[in-house]
């Protein structure tokens, strides 16, 4: 009798997933599929081709794929290797709380699959529920004075029980509105993770005119102050826009002392910044080095400059003058953010000065939206405002693989920097 099994059949978005298939013909060629429907009913699916052993089992831990998606051995590849029906949309969820992702399973006979691919009959099916809260993980709206967003609080599962945990602002990128789906897992490890919007939220400004940093120190705060959060410092972990504010915040605010930038711009670029009365002028957006690839996708890392070359020096963020530690993470096959020169740049500013307060993670192939592990790589996604459809970047493979170390890297930085340094934590 033919078994499709996964273990286990619910869990975090970020916990891997044993599959595996028995009673097959020996040596028989088969087909495992996955597809998911998101919460605005876009389909994605991944499909690979394995050959069963002599005892017939197909297991995906040992196993390597003959082709499909993607080939060799990949315990996780059909989770990461989805992509949209219809290219480009972006894997995205919003409702954190109350919803998995339901992936679908299935097991075909190639051969069956091959002759008719819209009626084949599954040899073996099952759902995996992939969630981004743990059980107990709370969420609280967050609505006090200008701050907006949403405060994700671990569960009593975590020492020291009840509480206070380690507290971090989790910041996205440069489209505004609410991402909650990084802070939600980070709760879930242990950590109360306020995803803070800046723009485009509730009654937040429509558009980004300026970084107001006072905001982002209203927010370091009011973690600080919340009696579920211990200090004496609050973590940062962002991407893109998010984390060029997160470096003026590590900068400017005493408060932060960990901060996670994830293909980050390390000058003012496009709106002024602005903190307790000074002002930092942007480097402007260069939108003659726009450029259209020959799928039709936008390229943006031309707009961005190049710190080297081109940013005047009341533009740079000064990131020598932070007390705090850095994890600095590059995608090299950035296609939105020229993530590698602005990281090149950080660092020698650092080492200038005498720095050794910041470690740097550079991953051949990835692209600009490294993420939680096992959620498949975004290439490209429509934005608003334009006809084309803005390139991220990225090899699946490599891309799969940088998602996965960084995430374990973000969570041990973290540890260390916002729990072991405090007296009696450990």
């Amino acid at each position: 009798m033919i078994q499709l099994t996964a273990t286990p059949t619910s869990a975090l978005v970020d916990e891997p997933v044993h599959i595996r298939a028995t009673g097959l013909p020996p040596n028989q060629v088969v087909v495992f599929e996955a597809s998911l429907i998101d919460e605005k009913g876009k389909l994605f699916q991944s499909r690979a081709y394995y050959r069963a052993n002599e005892a017939g089992e197909v297991d995906l831990e040992h196993a390597s794929a003959l082709g499909g998606d993607y080939v060799g051995v990949h315990p996780m590849g059909l989770f990461w290797s989805l992509k949209p029906e219809k290219i480009p949309n972006r894997l995205m969820k919003r409702d954190v709380m109350n919803s998995p992702f339901k992936v679908q399973l299935k097991l075909y006979d190639s051969n069956l699959l091959i002759l008719n691919l819209l009626t084949a009959t599954p040899k073996a099916s099952l759902t995996v529920e992939r969630w981004f809260t743990s059980p107990g993980v709370t969420r609280i709206q967050v609505r006090e004075g200008r701050l907006r967003g949403a405060l994700f609080l671990p569960p009593v599962v975590f020492p020291p029980g009840e509480g206070p945990f380690p507290g971090l602002i989790d910041l996205d990128g440069g489209f505004g509105g609410l991402f909650e789906f990084r802070a939600s897992l980070l709760a879930s490890r242990g950590f109360a993770s306020l995803a803070l919007a800046y723009f485009k939220y509730e009654d937040l400004p429509s558009e980004l005119e300026q970084v107001d940093l006072e905001y982002f120190e209203e927010a370091a705060n009011f973690l600080l102050q919340h009696p579920k959060v211990f200090g004496p410092g609050v973590g940062v972990v962002s991407i893109s826009k998010g984390a060029s504010i997160g470096l003026a915040m590590a900068i400017n605010l005493k408060q932060v002392t960990a901060t996670v930038m994830i293909n980050a711009p390390t000058i003012v670029i496009g709106e002024p910044l602005k903190y307790h009365g000074l002002t930092i002028q942007p480097l402007p957006y260069s939108s003659e080095c726009l450029s259209v690839d020959a799928s039709g996708f936008l390229h943006l890392h031309g707009l961005l400059g190049n710190p080297q070359a081109e940013a005047p020096l009341s533009s740079l963020l000064r990131i020598e003058k932070a007390q705090g530690h850095f994890l600095l993470i590059v995608g090299e096959d950035d296609k939105n953010v020229r993530s590698s020169i602005y990281a090149k740049h950080a660092t020698e500013q650092l080492r200038r000065n005498g720095k050794k307060n910041w470690t740097l993670l550079s991953y051949p192939g990835a692209g600009h939206l490294i993420y939680p592990p096992y959620t498949p790589l975004c290439y490209a996604s429509r934005i608003p405002m334009t006809p084309f459809a803005l390139c991220w970047g990225g090899e699946v493979i490599s891309h799969a693989a940088a998602q996965e170390h960084s995430w374990m890297e973000i969570q041990k930085f973290l540890r260390k920097h916002l729990i072991s340094c405090v007296t009696g934590r450990l």
